[in-house]
């Protein structure tokens, strides 16, 4: 298995993998439930540059020429600037009530969403994409890594928390209580 920057040519593969990580919470920006739409919205953000779910923000892990793996990662600082394309689109098309919290701020590198084909489930592929972000951002530039998980999944949040992370606090997204995690640099 290979981790490396996302292309726009994975764009395709990357949406259906990703959504199995926030597919509710799409269905909560549309306020309605239905797959094909929430896919097709991952998909032209992914492709599209400058957006908080951008092929630019996103890493797939490869294996037998198949991505099996692709996380989304960015600056919280930029959070603002790159969720505005989202809140326009949604706003426009499913939810003009649609009004976010910022589940990030500055001072942390955000894991928006990770996900794992569901072939290659079970497999530690997971947690090697952490531990590959844990290096690359925590261990090598020196930064803080965030990310939440909700309250009624304890096996993320155990996962979390021996590869490290710990609970800095609880915020509220769509609706849903999350813990807030980080990791910080030595």
């Amino acid at each position: 298995m290979i981790i490396r920057k996302a292309k726009i040519s994975d764009s395709k593969q990357i949406a259906p993998i990703l959504l199995l990580a926030m597919e509710d919470l799409i269905y909560k920006f549309f306020n309605k439930k239905d797959y094909a739409a929430a896919k097709d919205f991952l998909q032209y953000f992914i492709e599209r540059e400058n957006n908080q779910y951008s092929y630019q923000n996103c890493f797939a892990a490869e294996a037998d020429n198949e991505i099996i793996s692709a996380v989304n990662i960015y600056n919280g600082s930029d959070l603002e600037a790159l969720r505005s394309p989202i809140v326009e689109y949604v706003r426009t098309r499913f939810n003009p009530d649609f009004d976010p919290e910022f589940e990030t701020r500055a001072g942390e590198f955000y894991i928006d969403s990770l996900g794992v084909n569901p072939k290659y489930q079970g497999k530690g592929i997971g947690s090697k994409i952490l531990q590959f972000l844990i290096d690359e951002y925590v261990y090598k530039n020196k930064q803080t890594l965030g990310l939440l998980v909700e309250e009624d999944n304890p096996l993320a949040k155990n996962l979390y928390l021996k590869l490290g992370f710990k609970v800095v606090g609880e915020k509220m997204l769509v609706g849903k209580k999350l813990y807030h995690l980080q990791i910080h640099p030595n």
